[in-house]
């Protein structure tokens, strides 16, 4: 206790982490291990539908774009046009069709989870060699077998990595959730009057370490997909050459 206190708002923020105490206004009692699982549970689970909805729409569209080779522009203007626009912009206009709560959230969510798959399952299905492509054709494989079987496989990392990115900017926006009407670890960080600054940095102690283990998850998830001949090839592109000692009187 005496390290934690030594630790000014860092340590009340672990502290509070562990042990509820009263809230700054009173007749309350907030933090605690109960009520942040909690926090974290309802945070997950939007970022999981946002990310599985973003998903269910942009991979198949950018793996038919990729496929096709067409419709690079269309996919490029989606990103940039979703990164353009403002995460409390996307609520606002669901708030007014749809009103508060999950679905308007979510659905908002899912729309900036869209850009980075969109995109780099387009580009991943696109950098495929085209003579690997032609050799598959030549061996008799139709347009979806292609697809499948030799598109998808080479183009995983490249979609990987837009889930990363993905999932790391919804964890990160699900924070201003409660503005929306649904209770997410942005509760304590919005609601300061209610929490401090302490429960407003072990929230933010929270979502980070949410952040940082979906990067590792997925980074893993990652490194297991991309196939073993691509993996052996960045090996040895990255590894450094040898120097190279010459004798006397001798040129390379």
């Amino acid at each position: 206790m005496t390290v934690l206190a030594d630790l000014g708002v860092f340590g009340d923020a672990i502290e509070l982490l562990f042990h509820a105490q009263e809230s700054r206004t009173g007749g309350a009692e907030i933090g605690g291990p109960g009520q942040f699982l909690e926090l974290t549970g309802r945070h997950l689970l939007l970022t999981v539908t946002a990310i599985l909805l973003a998903s269910a729409v942009a991979l198949p569209l950018g793996l038919a774009l990729g496929h096709r080779r067409r419709g690079g522009f269309l996919a490029i203007t989606v990103s940039n046009v979703g990164r353009a626009v403002p995460s409390l912009v996307l609520i606002a206009l669901f708030v007014a069709f749809l009103g508060v709560g999950f679905t308007n959230v979510a659905l908002a969510l899912t729309l900036l989870a869209i850009p980075p798959i969109l995109t780099n399952a387009y580009v991943g299905v696109t950098q495929v060699d085209p003579e690997v492509l032609d050799a598959a054709r030549g061996q008799g494989l139709t347009e979806r077998q292609v697809l499948r079987q030799v598109e998808l496989p080479l183009a995983l990392p490249l979609i990987f990595a837009g889930l990363r990115t993905s999932t790391v900017n919804v964890i990160a926006t699900a924070t201003i959730a409660p503005v929306a009407g649904y209770v997410t670890l942005g509760d304590p960080i919005i609601s300061q009057a209610v929490y401090g600054d302490a429960g407003r940095l072990a929230a933010a102690i929270v979502v980070a370490l949410l952040a940082i283990v979906a990067e590792l998850s997925l980074g893993a998830a990652q490194r297991a997909a991309t196939p073993a001949p691509l993996r052996a090839r960045t090996r040895l592109v990255r590894r450094p050459r040898a120097p190279i000692l010459l004798r006397k009187g001798t040129t390379p």
